[in-house]
């Protein structure tokens, strides 16, 4: 998630991912998101386990964000908020 194209990055995991988009959108909870601003969704990847995505959290979080902007630029070359196509 990130709060403007080529602004700030927030990684994370969940077993729900409208749902906590949804909750990072309304600043339902004190976090990093809310303190950033961020509440675009421009990348996701689907895991079939938690385990498999707690791993690939782990991966990009120790990554640089050169590459991470690498991924997304990839993935959504024009930063769009993605919240609505992970909700159909």
């Amino acid at each position: 998630m990130t709060n403007k194209t080529n602004g700030t990055l927030y990684t994370g995991v969940t077993s729900n991912l409208p749902k906590r988009v949804y909750e990072h959108k309304n600043e339902v909870v004190e976090s990093f998101t809310k303190k950033y601003g961020c509440k675009i969704l421009v990348y996701y990847e689907i895991y079939k386990t938690m385990d498999q995505a707690i791993l690939r959290e782990k991966q990009l979080k120790g990554g640089s964000r050169k590459d991470k902007l690498k991924l997304i630029n990839k993935f959504n070359k024009e930063w769009i908020d993605l919240y609505d196509e992970i909700c159909k």
